[in-house]
């Protein structure tokens, strides 16, 4: 991961007064000052400026009617998107956190749900959606709402791959696994289906290819996610 420092060095961003790194699992991200106001500069790898592209594309289509960051301008130049800075709680945090009530869990997942519901009615076309991709808890924040981040991965594709992966984001975060993890994933799944039915199609097998897809990035968790993974495909979310 590339040092934060390297890109102020750039005339265009040496008067940015860096405030906060962010986590990113590719490119470099930070909240900074800019010209006195707070902003995101995410500096992608030369390699993604078609993600680059990709995500800029989707801020600048959608950051008007939904809960995305306001893009304010592409850099090609320096391989940059400058966005507005959301100021909350990341989500990943909230669930997990044992202060949290249950029922406050509930309505999280709940609105998180109707933000996916709304992410997939806003891009969707005559024949096909855009899944946002990549849908892990640590790529939201909860304000007053829910705001989904890091659009990169975003493509066309199966609304149930956005919901499965999410699914399976909740249930190997740390704590894994546990009963109030599955019943959570059941309301988050039970209301993304009441508000469009038929849509979401085979979700134990999706949910069981999912976290079989997260070994590659977490080897040491193999063989749970193995074993939870053909424990969802044969018995689906119950406990």
């Amino acid at each position: 991961m590339r040092d934060i420092g390297e890109l102020t060095k750039a005339k265009k961003y040496k008067k940015s007064i860096l405030q906060q790194e962010l986590k990113s699992k590719k490119n470099t991200v930070a909240y900074v000052t800019l010209k006195g106001k707070p902003r995101v500069l995410k500096w992608f790898v030369p390699g993604l400026k078609n993600q680059m592209k990709n995500e800029y594309n989707i801020l600048k289509r959608g950051s008007s009617k939904l809960n995305i960051p306001t893009p304010f301008e592409l850099d090609e130049k320096n391989n940059v998107i400058v966005t507005n800075y959301i100021i909350g709680e990341n989500l990943c945090d909230l669930i997990n956190d044992e202060e949290t009530t249950y029922k406050e869990k509930q309505r999280l997942v709940t609105l998180l749900s109707d933000w996916f519901l709304d992410f997939h009615n806003f891009f969707k076309t005559s024949d096909q959606f855009t899944i946002r991709g990549d849908p892990t808890l640590r790529n939201f924040v909860f304000t007053d709402r829910i705001w989904g981040l890091d659009f990169e991965e975003a493509r066309p594709g199966k609304t149930v791959e956005d919901i499965a992966g999410m699914c399976a984001s909740i249930l190997s975060t740390d704590p894994m696994f546990t009963k109030e993890k599955y019943r959570l994933c059941k309301v988050f799944i039970d209301n993304y289906i009441e508000k469009a039915p038929g849509r979401i199609l085979n979700i134990n097998d999706e949910i069981a290819y999912s976290l079989l897809e997260k070994i590659q990035y977490r080897p040491d968790d193999e063989e749970i996610l193995r074993k939870q993974s053909t424990r969802i495909k044969q018995y689906g979310l119950k406990f």
